[in-house]
């Protein structure tokens, strides 16, 4: 008697799990947690069903196949974004056979148009890049005939010219919930904080936070916001101070561009004698560690950064897989959180 042929429901039956999500994840559709997917490629091995019965049973997955390098300005362990992105990446590079590699990208290496030196472009499947907001180091890379997706880019990057994917946390309407809901606790003079060229993310908030005000019939206070560039931001410790002294009548509330920025500001307020959320209510954007320790806690928004680094896995190794498929844009959720930052209390009217 002939034995039986594998097929996808002994997989899923023997698992416990549908016939649709063992399909799934052995097509690596995406939408299937990582954790379920090397378990039916595990038993897919073990069952030797189709193609999976030639890789190794020791581990069961095949040997690695590929590198992918990961472009960055700075180090990995200085972000607590980044290093989640890279975490949920290399997670999902590895399930498929790759190694990562990172490179940072120093400043005189960007000045000059150069490449890491320890980047050899001949030996790399795929580049990732985070936190690159140079639109022409960008295109210098994009012109590699690489793979290439940016998570997060460049403010002016244009699209499809651009020639890479990109990956984005979702910025605006987020910015505009919480800018909405100053709006509705009866504010009307809401300033922004951040330069908004300094990268898209940046400037998909500056628009969401637009937007909510031009809904309301609100004008936006370049006048009571703090928009500067903000390359000596991080040197300059009393820089947020300088740039409040400038404002002669300051807002009932800031938006600020990212968590970093919200802390800094509150600081200042601070020292400038001003209570948040009693003076001024302030919020932020990135849901970092800062904001659940800074007094009082800031109101902000969750991104799923381990999420969006199994993504950009994702999609590369699609565009690795296909080159010639029209390049994409993709947001990722996020979530407002409310804390006690923009609570209602005495602020001026």
């Amino acid at each position: 008697m002939a034995k039986e042929k594998v097929t996808i429901q002994h997989i899923a039956d023997a698992l416990g799990i549908s016939r649709n999500t063992a399909s799934k994840a052995l097509n690596d559709s995406g939408s299937i947690p990582e954790e379920t997917r090397a378990r039916v490629i595990k038993k897919a091995i073990e069952l030797k069903y189709k193609q999976f019965a030639y890789m190794e049973s020791d581990g069961f997955l095949p040997k690695k196949t590929g590198n992918i390098a990961l472009l960055t300005t700075n180090m990995p362990n200085t972000s607590h974004f980044g290093s989640q992105v890279i975490s949920g990446l290399e997670k999902k590079i590895s399930l498929e056979g790759y190694n990562l590699s990172i490179h940072i990208v120093r400043d005189d290496e960007r000045g000059e148009r150069a490449l890491p030196v320890n980047f050899d472009a001949g030996g790399v499947d795929g580049i990732v890049c985070i936190e690159l907001f140079d639109p022409v180091y960008s295109r210098l890379l994009t012109e590699l005939g690489i793979p290439v997706i940016f998570i997060d880019c460049a403010a002016d990057a244009f699209y499809p010219d651009f020639g890479a994917d990109v990956l984005l946390m979702e910025n605006e309407h987020s910015t505009y919930a919480m800018t909405r809901k100053l709006i509705e606790d009866g504010l009307t003079e809401i300033g922004f904080v951040g330069d908004y060229n300094h990268c898209k993310s940046f400037r998909e908030r500056w628009i969401g936070y637009g937007r909510a005000l031009t809904d309301a019939g609100l004008g936006i206070p370049r006048e009571q916001s703090i928009l500067d560039e903000d390359r000596f931001f991080l040197f300059e410790t009393d820089w947020m101070e300088r740039r409040l002294e400038r404002i002669a009548n300051m807002p009932q509330a800031f938006v600020c561009a990212n968590d970093f920025i919200a802390v800094r500001l509150m600081r200042a307020l601070k020292n400038s004698g001003l209570s948040v959320p009693g003076d001024v209510r302030v919020c932020g954007f990135d849901d970092s560690s800062e904001s659940r320790i800074v007094e009082p806690h800031l109101t902000t928004v969750h991104i799923y950064s381990s999420d969006m680094g199994v993504k950009a896995g994702e999609m590369l190794l699609s565009r690795i897989r296909n080159p010639q498929q029209p390049y994409q844009v993709t947001h990722v959720y996020t979530k407002p959180i409310p804390r006690e930052s923009t609570a209602e209390g005495q602020h001026k009217s």
